[in-house]
């Protein structure tokens, strides 16, 4: 097994769809440490986040986080520890568009 730590997303949120941030190689596990999400604006927001396992539809059992509050101008940072399997995929959400950045960390492990 190799490990691999990095930035494993990065997205700039350009509309307020849910959007894939990052997808579980085939072959691979996955462990999300650190999930930041900045406002890059002067007006607040709300942010969704789900894990949709095996990249299935969404479903109202696979949000972690519901129409959370994001101040203006600010970040909020999730550490989690997520373990993800291959296929697996993290989607995230803005109550605006063009306003929100979202970044993932953490570590991928080829089985």
């Amino acid at each position: 097994m190799t490990q691999s730590y990095s930035i494993l997303g990065q997205v700039d949120l350009t509309s307020t769809a849910l959007t894939d941030v990052y997808t579980v190689p085939s072959s691979t596990e996955a462990v999300i440490s650190t999930l930041i999400l900045a406002n890059r604006t002067s007006s607040a927001t709300t942010f969704r986040i789900a894990l949709r396992p095996d990249g299935n539809s969404i479903s109202n059992s696979m949000y972690i986080a519901y129409d959370v509050p994001l101040a203006a101008n600010d970040s909020t940072t999730l550490t989690l520890g997520l373990t993800l399997d291959a296929a697996d995929v993290v989607s995230v959400e803005a109550g605006d568009a063009n306003a929100v950045s979202v970044n993932i960390s953490g570590t991928e492990i080829t089985v």
